[in-house]
């Protein structure tokens, strides 16, 4: 029977890192019978929670090395997140109006139609700021609002330039008290439906588009290149996932789905690589120009 150097403690339960739930178990060193650290365990609410840190993750993010063979000594792992801060539900609902005055929303209808574009904008539950912002909700599985997001846009539906800082967020701008951002996937609560196929991009308005374009797919925005990552990715476990990278990132997602293959049937597409010209790659060309480009708007499910 081969020993393991490493295994999961037998008693004992902690408080996750992640929910904050005392079912959080500790990943122990068989030699010592010391725990690793209080980060590196699983926590057992798989389906709500999925916090798994092993000590193989560990020694990797501190460069601590493979050779079982050498002693090594731990070094202090980062500090984990604190626990998660969550909006009112009643904050989201008051800003599901005034779309006269969201100009995102104003370029979709002009586009797509009044019609479709409503059955969007209720799909992302995309709200209006104050200031005419349009609201990215983060809203994960199990219903809670992680973040809401603010962009400013101009008649056009690209980003205003002239407006400093170009992200805010409504926990900043209601000065929330000691809230805590543990940011999700924009659209994670479409996961619900277990039959379709999941899509991720990069920006919430390419998700939103792409949708319209698509809506029997589940399309997902991380927020930013870097927005993928093992933590985030936990409500993937067992879906399959096809990522579509902006121009001039694939080689860094597919990378990434690499990394994420244990989780999920994961994969990067090029072809928004292979269809961009230099000068749309410099540009950020995405999914959403790539449709707008070459398709006459109709409601169709063939990607």
């Amino acid at each position: 029977m081969k020993n393991y150097k490493f295994s999961l403690a037998k008693s004992g339960k902690h408080t996750c890192p992640k929910c904050g739930h005392k079912t959080f178990v500790l990943y122990i060193n068989n030699e010592s019978g010391n725990p690793i650290h209080e980060t590196v365990g699983r926590c057992d609410r798989e389906n709500n929670c999925g916090y798994h840190y092993t000590p193989g993750q560990y020694r990797k993010d501190n460069n601590i090395s493979f050779d079982t063979k050498k002693e090594y000594t731990l070094k202090p792992a980062p500090k984990p997140h604190p626990i998660a801060s969550y909006i009112d539900t009643d904050i989201l609902k008051q800003s599901l109006c005034s779309y006269e005055n969201n100009n995102f929303v104003k370029y979709l209808r002009d586009y797509f139609g009044a019609e479709v574009v409503s059955k969007a904008i209720e799909r992302y539950f995309v709200g209006t700021a104050e200031n005419g912002g349009t609201i990215f909700w983060q809203i994960d599985l199990q219903g809670k609002i992680r973040a809401g997001k603010i962009i400013l846009y101009d008649t056009t539906g690209h980003r205003r330039k002239d407006v400093m800082p170009p992200v805010q967020w409504v926990h900043n701008v209601l000065e929330l008290p000691d809230f805590n951002l543990s940011q999700c996937f924009f659209g994670e609560h479409l996961l619900h439906d277990i039959t379709k196929t999941v899509t991720i991009v990069e920006s919430e308005k390419t998700a939103i588009i792409a949708s319209i374009y698509y809506p029997n797919t589940i399309w997902l925005a991380t927020g930013g290149s870097n927005g993928l990552n093992i933590e985030k990715c936990q409500c993937l476990k067992g879906r399959t996932v096809v990522l579509y990278p902006d121009a001039g990132c694939f080689n860094k997602w597919d990378k990434k789905a690499k990394e994420l293959s244990a989780i999920c049937r994961i994969f990067a597409s090029s072809l928004i690589e292979k269809n961009a010209t230099v000068q749309e790659r410099k540009a950020g060309y995405d999914m959403a120009d790539y449709l707008i480009k070459t398709q006459t708007f109709q409601c169709t499910d063939k990607l």
